[in-house]
């Protein structure tokens, strides 16, 4: 079945940088894009940083864009969150997601678009 893992969360100070790695299995890894969303308590889930499939296409929420980079690698079935300039509002748990369609050309940004979750990694960034 499939399973996604995230890891790489912790305690950081603001201005810190931190990559969150998802490892992926039980799913053709390469045909699908992969999200990024989190989640803070009281709070609804959000999008952060989408890739297609081959990863020639990503987007990212505007509250995120140039702090946060997504990419992927097929060959070992992991996407990563790589978050620099840390801010305390980015605390979060953090959840990567895969699509519920393959070869989707554009990155999907919606929480619909995703069919398949991890547990979450939590962040939480210092003031």
């Amino acid at each position: 079945q499939v399973q996604l893992v995230e890891s790489g969360g912790g305690l950081v100070q603001t201005g810190a940088s931190v990559r969150l790695s998802c490892a992926a299995s039980g799913f053709h890894f390469d045909k699908y894009a992969m999200g990024w969303f989190r989640q803070a308590p009281g709070k609804e889930r959000e999008f952060i940083a989408a890739i297609n499939w081959n990863g020639d296409s990503t987007k990212y929420a505007d509250s995120v864009k140039d702090r946060f980079t997504i990419s992927r690698d097929n060959a070992g079935e992991k996407v990563y969150l790589q978050m620099n300039i840390l801010r305390p509002e980015d605390t979060s748990v953090y959840y990567c997601a895969a699509d519920r369609w393959v070869h989707r050309l554009t990155a999907p940004t919606s929480d619909r678009d995703f069919n398949s979750w991890g547990q979450g990694t939590q962040v939480t960034v210092s003031p």
